[in-house]
């Protein structure tokens, strides 16, 4: 199937592991050209080296930025005045008891997890208007709807997301931009990857014992029973990050593993 996404300049933030990096590769190959982003030139050279090295001829450069302020969009905007399709991705999750929550962590999770996306959607709207076409999606969790005890703060981000790509939706009426947001499940993403081999270890049990354990006990309505790969939730992305996808806009897609027992 052609996704049509050969010449389409693509921004996927934080992607320089897991979900992002599954979505920035997935992209690369349907002929994009992709914009990674993470917080160090490291980690943006050797995310880039190892696409280029299964993709030789694939389109993929990077950006470094830190999005914990305004400067974060600030600078890949300088760097990357237009794009096709923005992916804001870029996130950070910490279990963590809501007592325990300051004001400093609230406002931190908003501005990353928030306000990155906000701040480049806001940018790049009126160009995706000009030429009628764009995609923004805002890849939110299933924590959107069914906001979770050990990280209310977190939660509380991925619910706004859906909210602003609602709202952003709701004013392109009739164009040919979209916007979008994904409810991705439990991900064996790099962060979660690194959550569960530390709980194992403290635990002394292996990383299947605790992931079964985690289905069985904090999300027991999953059809899954697994945690999703990086890649299925990829897929999802790049699909709507396509022509294809033209007719769904102002959507909350989940890609959760039917965590979520609501059938709307």
């Amino acid at each position: 199937m052609d996704l049509r996404l050969s010449h389409k300049v693509v921004l996927v933030t934080g992607s320089t592991a897991g979900i992002g990096f599954a979505i920035a590769r997935s992209l690369v190959n349907e002929g994009a050209h992709v914009y990674l982003n993470g917080r160090t030139q490291k980690r943006v050279d050797s995310a880039m080296a190892e696409i280029r090295l299964h993709a030789p001829a694939g389109k993929v450069d990077g950006i470094v930025s830190d999005f914990s302020s305004a400067a974060g969009a600030e600078t890949v905007i300088a760097s990357l005045p237009a794009v096709d399709v923005l992916v804001n991705n870029v996130g950070i999750f910490e279990p963590k008891p809501f007592a325990e929550i300051p004001d400093a962590d609230w406002y931190r999770f908003f501005e990353i997890n928030v306000m990155s996306g906000v701040r480049l959607a806001r940018h790049y709207l009126a160009g995706m208007l000009k030429k009628n076409w764009g995609r923004i999606l805002f890849i939110s969790s299933e924590s959107a709807v069914q906001i979770p005890a050990e990280m209310v703060h977190y939660g509380m981000t991925k619910t706004a997301q859906v909210a602003v790509a609602r709202g952003i939706a709701e004013s392109v009426v009739g164009t040919g931009v979209t916007v979008n947001s994904i409810l991705a499940g439990p991900t064996a993403s790099e962060g979660v990857g690194g959550f569960v081999e530390a709980i194992a270890k403290q635990q002394n049990k292996s990383k299947e014992d605790v992931e079964k354990e985690f289905f069985e006990r904090a999300r027991p309505s999953s059809l899954l029973q697994r945690f999703a790969t990086v890649d299925e939730v990829a897929a999802m992305v790049t699909y709507m990050a396509s022509e294809l996808s033209s007719a769904t806009n102002g959507a909350a897609l989940r890609v959760d593993g039917g965590v979520v027992r609501a059938i709307l």
